[in-house]
């Protein structure tokens, strides 16, 4: 059994609907309403968009709500799609079926900041940037840093698992979110954590169901509060970047830095030579990169002002061992600290030939072990040139691979291969040719032992079909539990092949 797509309601529901909110303006059936709440930044057919559309959008501000919300989805088979800050870039916000959207937006309060144990509960629609600026009076912050960091929120975090620009200091959403509330596909409201405390970082009385619901895609439920970790607002901030001539040196200086033992550590980043080529003819490029250059290392310490100075002097060694040059510090200090700056800004390229022309920017992301970086990168380029010579409507921006693992730099990297595409003039057929090119790269990714997706989740087709294959005996668990706590499938149906758990 798979869910029908509902692409309007009767009055009725809404009717029902607006009882559960009782206040004005927060049931939304207007056609602009719900296309504006139909996409996320990774680029789809112009001609399709409506295909993909919720019937009408809710805006709750309480769990209670939303969990009659699901109750009333239940009892008339619509689907749910839950929603927050729409910055994922695999459709895992994107309503494949219709149904409600239920948009979190208005849950934005923080609840109680806790100095002394080092908490803050927060609701799902509060963005890290807003929460940083109120938790920066106390001398705290929530180290949480995506590159979409001004516009993601918490929610989102939770259901994509995601990914923090300082995870390697740090840690990411699943080592930084310490509990949360979430309302089930049947209605129920839970707390999970690793343990019954809402504020106990470490139990071994039973399941960590925080883990289960982390990365969900929001295919097990809606998250109405989280609970996160706060740590003290580092003293000092050094970033230090490297240029290179070959690739090679690059990718050894790397494991040099993540297996150096520096804990002050915040992050690295490896740039190959196609992302170097883009920033050369992108506008938005902090500083031109002189012609030599083919790769860059870009680091990152955060810690206390002696730990930081110490450390700055070995990372410039360890920088300058493989042949790197640093670039100075207008880049070094200028570019990091413009790493938010471009989340889903190249809404543009400017093609080989100078052509400018409104362009769309997908990355798709992998996690990998350091030892096979440049033989997935080989095979990537490889891939997208095939692809863009087939089309004309793709274009290759580079590959980045940054340090993934938090607290273990060296044990493996996020890596991603950034492909502009001219949306405007995608059709069935090189729509199609992109779901290839995905699956391709994600192939390449299991040939040489990574996951398929480090952050960005596998909610889209080219992903998708793949999840089984990652998974292993893994999978019918997957497709056992999505039954069990989902029996009608109304949440989020169709994303990661999950249908499959109500075909027998």
């Amino acid at each position: 059994m798979t869910t029908a797509p509902v692409m309007t309601v009767d009055a009725a529901i809404v009717a029902e609907l607006e009882a559960i909110m009782n206040e004005p303006g927060s049931v939304l059936t207007g056609v602009s309403s719900r296309a504006n709440r139909a996409r996320v930044p990774a680029p789809f057919p112009l001609h399709r968009w409506a295909e993909h559309m919720p019937a009408v959008v809710v805006l709750p501000r309480t769990a209670e709500q939303v969990s009659e919300i699901i109750k009333l989805a239940n009892r008339v088979k619509i689907p749910v799609v839950p929603r927050a800050g729409g910055t994922g870039l695999n459709d895992g916000a994107v309503p494949l079926r219709g149904g409600i959207m239920v948009d979190v937006k208005r849950m934005n309060q923080i609840h109680e900041v806790d100095l002394a144990d080092r908490t803050v509960t927060v609701g799902p629609g509060i963005n890290m940037l807003k929460l940083n600026e109120e938790l920066k009076k106390y001398g705290v912050f929530y180290p949480d840093t995506p590159a979409s960091y001004p516009c993601s929120l918490v929610g989102g975090r939770i259901a994509c698992s995601g990914w923090s620009l300082l995870g390697s200091r740090f840690g990411h959403t699943r080592d930084l979110v310490v509990s949360f509330e979430i309302v089930l596909p049947t209605g129920e409201i839970i707390r999970v954590g690793d343990g019954g405390g809402k504020k106990v970082r470490k139990s071994s009385t039973g399941y960590h169901l925080k883990h289960l619901f982390m990365g969900h895609q929001g295919t097990l439920g809606i998250v109405t509060e989280a609970t996160l970790e706060l740590v003290p607002r580092p003293e000092a901030e050094f970033a230090a970047f490297f240029a290179f001539d070959d690739f090679g040196n690059a990718h050894r200086t790397v494991y040099g830095i993540v297996t150096s033992g520096i804990a002050t550590l915040a992050g690295t980043v490896l740039f190959d030579e196609k992302k170097i080529e883009y920033l050369r003819r992108d506008d938005e490029a902090f500083i031109p990169m002189p012609p030599w250059v083919n790769s860059i290392v870009a680091t990152a310490l955060y810690g206390t002002k002696p730990e930081v100075r110490e450390a700055s002097k070995l990372l410039m060694d360890l920088g300058r061992k493989e042949g790197g040059r640093y670039t100075g510090d207008e880049m070094a200090v200028g570019d990091w600290a413009s790493r938010h700056d471009r989340y889903a800004n190249p809404l543009h390229g400017r093609l080989k030939d100078g052509t400018v022309a409104p362009m769309s920017w997908h990355c798709e992301d992998a996690s990998l072990n350091w030892t096979v970086i440049p033989k997935v990168r080989e095979e990537w380029t490889a891939i997208a040139d095939r692809y863009i010579d087939k089309f004309g409507i793709f274009d290759n921006w580079g590959i980045y691979c940054y340090t993934n693992a938090a607290y273990k730099p060296w044990g493996d990297y996020l890596a991603e291969i950034d492909i502009g595409i001219w949306e405007e003039k995608l059709d069935d057929e090189s729509w199609a040719g992109w779901v290839d090119f995905k699956s391709e790269i994600a192939k390449v990714s299991l040939k040489y032992g990574g996951s398929i997706t480090a952050c960005h989740g596998s909610t889209r087709a080219g992903d998708a079909e793949l999840v089984s294959e990652e998974m292993g005996g893994g999978w019918d668990v997957m497709l056992k539990i999505k039954r069990t706590l989902d029996p009608n499938n109304i949440m989020n149906p169709g994303k990661q092949m999950l249908d499959q758990a109500y075909e027998s």
